[in-house]
C-alpha cells in the first residue's frame, strides 16, 4: 500500500513533490450541497504559508486553488473534488550539491533504502510543501462541521524552545505570526528568532490544538478509537515527534482520583481525558498536543555518508524554517478537522438513527459544584 490517503468515508488522498510543476488531492464522500469556491480556501491557506513572517522559509507561493471537479454551480455534488495549487516559486537548484548526499536527520536516507530512487528538491514527497493539500481538504471539513454541529477548531503555539505563554487569549493567537496567546511575549519570541537565525540552527515546539462543539458518540472501539486515529493523523505531520491527547503524559504523576473526569448533572467537572473515553467523544471539548522536533535543514555542518557510503559533511542551503512549529497551527488544526469530519460520517452511517439518549451531560468543565 503507497498509503498516500486518509479517512474511510470522508477519504483525502494527496499527490505532489515540493518542486514538482503542482500539488493536489482530491476528496471522496464529501456530503453533496455544500457551498464551496476557490475563495474559500484563502484565509487559511495564508495562515500556513510560508513568508509570512521573516521567522520562516522565505519561499513564496501563490497558493492559488483550482476546483477542478466535484461542485456545480457553486456546491458539492457528492462526487470526488479535486483540487490543485500550482508551485511558482521553486528554486530546485538550491539542492544541486545535495543529489548525492543524505542530510543527517532528514528522510533522504530513507526514501533512498526504501525506493532506491529519490526526489532531493525540498525533500521531495516528505516536505512540508505537501502539507498545503491537507489545509485545503481542511476547509471543506471545517466548513461542514461548522455547518452541521457548531463545532470549532482552534489552535496555538504552545511552546518554542524553552519558552512557554506566561498567560492566555485567544483573541490574540491570530494577531500575531507565531500564533502564541500571550501578546507580552511577542518581543521576545523576535529577539529569540534572531538569535537562532544568527546561529545557523533551529529549534523544537509544541503545538495544542481544541475543537469545541464535538457532539459525545463519535469513535469507534476498538480499533477506530477516535483518540487513536487522531493521534495517527497527527503523527502523519512532517516532523512530528510526539502527539499527547487531553493531559497525555502528565497523567504518569497523576492519581485516578484526580485524573478521573467526574460529572454532575451540569456537566464534567474537568478534562483529563481530553474529551474521548474509551476511543468515544464525550462532549466535552476534544484537545490533542503534538510536538515538531527541530528543523533538520540547518547552516550548521553535519557528518553525513554520499550515496557511495564515503564520509562527509553536510551543510544545507536553501530556504528553511529554523523552527517549523510557527506555522504549523493551521496543520495541526486541519487534521483534527480531517478526523472530526470522517468520524461524523462514519457515526451517521452506523448509529445516526439511535439519535440523542439521556442523559445528556453538557460538556463543562470546572463549573461550581453545590
Amino acid at each position: 500500500m503507497s498509503s498516500n490517503s486518509m479517512g474511510k468515508l470522508f477519504s483525502v488522498s494527496t499527490f505532489g513533490e515540493s518542486h514538482g510543476p503542482a500539488i493536489g488531492c482530491v476528496i471522496d464522500g464529501c456530503p453533496p450541497g455544500l457551498p464551496i469556491d476557490a475563495g474559500d480556501f484563502r484565509a487559511d491557506l495564508d495562515r500556513r504559508a510560508t513568508g509570512r513572517s521573516r521567522h520562516t522559509s522565505q519561499r513564496h507561493e501563490a497558493d492559488e486553488v483550482e476546483i477542478l471537479s466535484g461542485t456545480f454551480e457553486g456546491l458539492t455534488t457528492g462526487t470526488p473534488i479535486a483540487l490543485l495549487i500550482r508551485n511558482t516559486d521553486q528554486r530546485s537548484k538550491d539542492y544541486s550539491e545535495i543529489l548525492d548526499t543524505f542530510r543527517p536527520g532528514h528522510a533522504d536516507y530513507t526514501y533512498w533504502q526504501k525506493y532506491g530512487i529519490r526526489d532531493p528538491r525540498g525533500g521531495g514527497r516528505s516536505s512540508a510543501r505537501e502539507t498545503t493539500m491537507r489545509v485545503a481538504a481542511a476547509v471543506i471539513a471545517r466548513k461542514w462541521l461548522a455547518a452541521r454541529f457548531g463545532i470549532r477548531i482552534r489552535g496555538y503555539l504552545a511552546a518554542m524552545g524553552s519558552l512557554e505563554p506566561r498567560s492566555f487569549d485567544w483573541s490574540v493567537v491570530e494577531e500575531n505570526p507565531f500564533f502564541w496567546p500571550d501578546a507580552s511575549m511577542v518581543p521576545e519570541l523576535e529577539e529569540f528568532m534572531a538569535a537562532l537565525r544568527k546561529s545557523g540552527d533551529s529549534v523544537g515546539a509544541r503545538v495544542n490544538v481544541v475543537a469545541e462543539g464535538v457532539p459525545p458518540g463519535w469513535g469507534e472501539p476498538v480499533y477506530g478509537k477516535l483518540d487513536a486515529e487522531l493521534a495517527s493523523a497527527l503523527m502523519s505531520i512532517n516532523a512530528v515527534k510526539g502527539v499527547e491527547i487531553g493531559d497525555g503524559f502528565a497523567v504518569v504523576n497523576q492519581h485516578g482520583s484526580g485524573h478521573r473526569d467526574e460529572i454532575m448533572p451540569k456537566g464534567f467537572l474537568s478534562n483529563h481525558a481530553g474529551g474521548i473515553l474509551g476511543g468515544i467523544s464525550s462532549g466535552q471539548s476534544v484537545t490533542a498536543s503534538a510536538a515538531f522536533k527541530p528543523t533538520s535543514s540547518i547552516l550548521i555542518p553535519g557528518r553525513s555518508v554520499n550515496a557511495s557510503g564515503e564520509a562527509i559533511e553536510v551543510r544545507t542551503k536553501g530556504r528553511h524554517d529554523p523552527c517549523v512549529g510557527i506555522r504549523a497551527t493551521p496543520i495541526v488544526e486541519a487534521m483534527v478537522a480531517l478526523v472530526l469530519m470522517d468520524h461524523a460520517l462514519r457515526h451517521r452511517a452506523q448509529c445516526g438513527d439511535v439519535g440523542e439518549v439521556t442523559p445528556r451531560i453538557p460538556g463543562s468543565v470546572g463549573i461550581d459544584v453545590e
